[in-house]
């Protein structure tokens, strides 16, 4: 499956793969759950399954929000309430916490969330708060992104929220995966094109409790900018999907090793209009109840001839 938005943050969108290179759109390709908290937008769902079979959502709440959006579901079809985890509150100076990832590293039974958060000062925080909801970004001075992290095992009680990664650029889109004994690390070089960013980059770990080098790879999406990328292994290459946020369509690249890079974008179909999205893997099961909801949702919405 793949968790994805629309427009400017419309809800949770899911579509579905059996060969994780050409997608579909569920639900008519209209949101499964609307955002209701926070400044109310639901942007970058990141989706994961814990071992009890759980699924737990995080998104971008809104543009300046200084918490993410969360809840959970056993089906992907009927979700709890909506709240919010105050990750970066205890700094009063912070912008925003952007684009988080969830992710459960087996190796330590415990659920890691990763976001980017940067910061400004308490005058342009008053700018902040006298905001409207669901307005946009407003340009202000701010320090470069940089990632944070934290741990739980039932998203009811976390960790207090770290530093997780820190480069020498702006980092926004931590995505992780593990193949054999190997943590990948991909994120986004948040820099200008000027500086040599835009695009996406990939650094490892053998174990994500110690962080990754922030001595990273070249580029590896190529020319086009690049954001939301997220990992998925199919047969023995680890695959990353991308957001091409300027030419307004999804690219994918693949690696055997993490080292030599093959542009495969051309192979990839994905709904029109898709956004920064999260690729996971579930069973024959949960895919065969979503698509009989699906049907049965599609029949309610066509009026029955007389």
């Amino acid at each position: 499956l793949f968790s994805y938005f629309n427009g400017n943050g419309d809800g949770l969108h899911l579509a579905y793969s059996h060969d994780g290179l050409h997608w579909q759109a569920m639900n008519g390709d209209r949101p499964l759950i609307a955002p209701l908290i926070g400044n109310q937008l639901m942007r970058d769902p990141s989706i994961c399954q814990g071992p009890d079979g759980k699924f737990h959502l995080v998104w971008t709440s809104g543009w300046t929000d200084q918490g993410i959006g969360y809840a959970s579901s056993d089906d992907l079809i009927t979700w709890s309430e909506q709240r919010e985890i105050p990750v970066m509150k205890h700094i009063p100076t912070t912008l925003h916490a952007w684009a988080p990832e969830v992710y459960y590293n087996a190796d330590e039974e415990l659920f890691y969330i990763i976001w980017a958060s940067s910061f400004t000062t308490p005058e342009a925080m008053e700018i902040v708060a006298a905001q409207p909801k669901g307005a946009g970004m407003p340009r202000l001075e701010s320090s470069p992104n940089i990632l944070y992290y934290i741990t739980t095992r039932d998203f009811e009680t976390f960790s207090e929220a770290k530093e997780y990664f820190h480069p020498d650029f702006g980092v926004i889109d931590g995505a992780v995966i593990k193949k054999g004994d190997r943590y990948w690390f991909i994120v986004k070089n948040e820099d200008g094109p000027e500086l040599g960013g835009k695009n996406l980059r990939v650094t490892f770990s053998e174990r994500m409790a110690d962080g990754f080098p922030t001595a990273v790879s070249e580029n590896i999406s190529g020319e086009q900018w690049a954001e939301g990328p997220t990992p998925l292994q199919l047969g023995d290459y680890v695959y990353v999907f991308f957001d091409k946020y300027r030419d307004k369509r999804y690219g994918a690249i693949r690696s055997l090793d993490g080292a030599n890079w093959e542009d495969v974008s051309e192979t990839v179909s994905f709904p029109q209009g898709i956004r920064h999205g999260t690729a996971f893997r579930v069973s024959g099961s949960v895919l065969e109840k979503l698509l009989t909801h699906d049907a049965a949702a599609s029949a309610e919405a066509v009026p029955q001839a007389r």
